[in-house]
């Protein structure tokens, strides 16, 4: 299976790759959600976790964007960020992420929520 990860943090991206690799996943990355966009465009992964907080295109615009796309439409996405409010949340979701995980996490923690998503 596929992965990209997208944060404009450097040590976030490895960090969560590492994760994703322990996993069985290849993991690809971008820095922010234009260039998330021109990599999933050309071969859509089969699992996108995108931060909210990004320059260029932040989380929410590359969720929006995602799903306004119907050759994307239905690649899975979790939204991961230190956004913790409720009204975050609602949100993300409510523009299409599939799931949320708060920064800092666990590896369990990011294991349980891709499981919820029908990766085990």
């Amino acid at each position: 299976m596929h992965a990209l990860v997208v944060d404009d943090s450097r040590w976030m991206r490895l960090f969560i790759g590492d994760l994703l690799g322990k996993m069985a996943f290849e993991v690809r990355f971008a820095s922010d959600g234009r260039e998330a966009l021109a990599c999933i465009g050309l071969d859509p992964p089969d699992l996108v976790l995108v931060d909210w907080k990004m320059p260029v295109m932040n989380g929410l615009e590359f969720v929006r964007a995602v799903r306004a796309d119907d050759r994307l439409r239905d690649v899975p996405i979790m939204m991961v960020t230190s956004e913790t409010s409720m009204a975050t949340v609602a949100e993300a979701l409510a523009a299409g992420a599939n799931e949320y995980v708060m920064k800092p996490f666990t590896f369990e923690v990011l294991r349980e929520k891709l499981a919820l998503m029908g990766f085990e």
